[in-house]
């Protein structure tokens, strides 16, 4: 198994991640209550995917530990999205815009210390 192709992947899976999570954040920014169902689910699928795919090559192949620190950062922040798609998105509320700047705030430090641990 070659891990750089494993993290070079799971990298890509989180920065399309990344992308959804700012269309999102455009979307309610803009004046939406909250975005579209299916652009939070493929959000949240695309992070589910490269954070099974991270987990998987830090216990098979090893990874460095910049990107342990970013896999824990993502996963604080990937409980925000769950809490955010289950206490607001599922029951039609407009989704809290501090609730989002945090969500996004770990997750670009989670995906910062991924990228640097991947392409360093």
């Amino acid at each position: 198994m070659d891990a750089n192709l494993l993290l070079k992947t799971a990298t890509a899976l989180l920065a399309l991640t990344a992308v959804g999570g700012l269309l999102m954040a455009f979307i309610r920014f803009g004046g939406a209550e909250r975005p579209p169902s299916w652009l939070a689910m493929a959000h949240g699928l695309l992070a589910a995917s490269g954070l099974t795919l991270l987990l998987y090559a830090g216990f098979t192949v090893g990874v460095p530990r910049t990107v342990w620190v970013g896999l824990a950062l993502l996963v604080l922040a990937a409980l925000g999205g769950v809490y955010l798609n289950l206490a607001f998105h599922a029951k039609l509320l407009p989704v809290p815009k501090n609730i989002i700047i945090g969500h996004a705030l770990l997750a670009v430090a989670g995906f910062a210390c991924i990228f640097l641990g991947v392409f360093r």
